[in-house]
């Protein structure tokens, strides 16, 4: 009898355990924001078990568009409480993919300060931009509140200034300021200058991404077009896409990466109103018209393995190539989740793998677009 007890004893307490373990593992690994998708049942995994459905009317928190949030409770195994989360419903995207080579003209909201220079003056080396506490990157809003668009509007103003004191208003980061700025007169030059070397545009070569037909709009590149001195991304005054097509391509090689080389048509057909990590977004103008349109994958349905990018690398256009991907992470970055190989011989050849002007390239998997090129890995 004592055996059994003991036996008894020591089953109940391993049950108790794993219980225990169960529980707080559930909590902490059941997010606590759970997306879902209309066409397919709302679930955590086969132990966790959400429930919302008994109760729809009154714990549905928000209905905004396409979705709906609701207040959930996570059980284990239907019985025992875990945590409450929040679940999203969405109804499912569909876009039409890309994969062309287009050219970006970009002009920038202010005009980015991308070096500092000294003045040689009658007194010595002057520099006014250290003196008015100015630093690589800042953009430079208005001057005497007036608004400044281009960087020949800026040397105009600064040439024509005679040394007076002028009221400058400048952002960092997500920062605005103003400063007294003074110019100082250049003995080599004979004019008054500002010290400052300023950029107020931008222009390349990328791959869109996709098309949303229903909102008439874009997403191209995968990721920000930043200023080549400072880093920064370039905020949009105004800017559009043109056709372009490729003339060439440097290679990828070991320790260097390749490049496409394209050339712009004149035509504009597309405007840009948005530059960001994720990419540059714009409407339009001529929808291209198509039949197929493919679905947008959540997170929860990306998995390595095989997949494919569209890619435009030469005269042919758009063309599939067949890819691998080899990591998976949406920790600790929220621009850069996916890590990918390329499997497909005929594009090694053409390319030696990932180049320059490839960034956008939809990635397709399973039927569905799951993301797009952003960057290339550099072996040394």
């Amino acid at each position: 009898m004592a055996k059994a007890i003991k036996l008894i004893r020591g089953v109940l307490l391993t049950v108790t355990a794993l219980l225990l373990a169960a529980l707080i593992y559930g909590f902490y690994a059941v997010p606590d924001e759970i997306i879902s998708v209309r066409e397919k049942p709302a679930n955590v995994s086969f132990v966790y078990t959400l429930t919302y459905e008994e109760n729809q009317n009154k714990e549905r928190i928000k209905s905004e568009g396409k979705d709906d949030t609701y207040d959930v409770n996570i059980s284990f195994l239907k019985i025992l409480p875990v945590k409450n989360s929040s679940l999203t419903v969405s109804e499912r995207d569909y876009v039409a993919i890309s994969g062309e080579l287009f050219g970006l003209r970009l002009f920038t909201e202010g005009i980015i300060i991308v070096g500092i220079d000294e003045v040689k003056t009658a007194k010595g080396n002057k520099s006014p931009a250290d003196k008015a506490g100015l630093q690589k990157g800042d953009v430079i809003i208005s001057i005497d509140g007036v608004k400044v668009t281009s960087c020949n509007e800026v040397s105009e103003i600064m040439e024509k200034s005679g040394g007076r004191v002028m009221k400058l208003q400048y952002r960092r980061k997500d920062k605005s300021f103003v400063t007294d700025f003074q110019t100082a007169y250049s003995e080599t030059e004979g004019k008054y200058k500002a010290g400052i070397w300023i950029r107020d545009s931008a222009a390349g070569i990328g791959t869109m991404t996709f098309y949303d037909t229903e909102r008439k709009t874009f997403a191209a590149l995968g990721h920000a077009v930043c200023d080549v001195d400072t880093g920064e991304i370039l905020p949009v005054f105004e800017g559009d896409i043109v056709n372009a097509e490729v003339n060439g391509c440097y290679k990828g090689q070991k320790g260097k990466a390749g490049e496409l080389c394209g050339v712009f048509s004149s035509e504009s057909k597309g405007v840009l109103y948005l530059n960001c990590k994720c990419g540059v977004y714009g409407e339009m103008k001529n929808m291209p018209e198509t039949d197929t349109l493919y679905p947008v994958a959540f997170n929860d349905e990306v998995k390595k393995g095989r997949a494919q990018i569209v890619s435009t690398v030469d005269e042919n256009g758009p063309m599939v190539y067949d890819i691998e991907i080899t990591k998976i992470s949406y920790e600790n970055s929220e621009d850069k989740n996916l890590v990918i190989k390329i499997t497909d011989e005929d594009l090694l050849n053409k390319t030696g793998g990932i180049v320059q002007g490839m960034s956008g390239s939809p990635i397709i998997q399973d039927g569905k677009l799951v993301g797009a090129v952003t960057h290339v890995c550099v072996n040394p």
